[in-house]
């Protein structure tokens, strides 16, 4: 996947996210994922890293990112919004690639 083809997805997902504040407690809870995530991103890109290294780790994300919301999941919470938290998180995250431009 390319650069800006990646920065697409994780636009749609921050919006998706942002739709939910409509509804406080959902919002609440993706809020909470997303910050996770990039918790994790942290743990994997490093704090210096390109848009590419970023698009690199986005491979394969989904199912990382689910595994990692279901395990931190309370036992009644819904099942997690794993692919619109996760490119929220990248997202955010991408703001901080040394070749980031807005």
């Amino acid at each position: 996947m390319n650069v800006e083809l990646a920065r697409q997805h994780w636009r749609e997902g921050t919006r998706r996210v942002e739709a939910a504040r409509s509804d406080p407690r959902r919002y609440a809870r993706l809020s909470q994922q997303v910050e996770l995530l990039a918790t994790a991103l942290r743990r994997r890109v490093g704090q210096t890293y390109t848009l590419a290294d970023l698009v690199d780790a986005y491979e394969g994300a989904e199912d990382w990112a689910r595994a990692l919301l279901e395990e931190a999941r309370a036992e009644d919470a819904p099942p997690p919004e794993a692919a619109d938290a996760a490119d929220a998180a990248f997202y955010l995250y991408a703001r901080g690639a040394t070749d980031y431009t807005p």
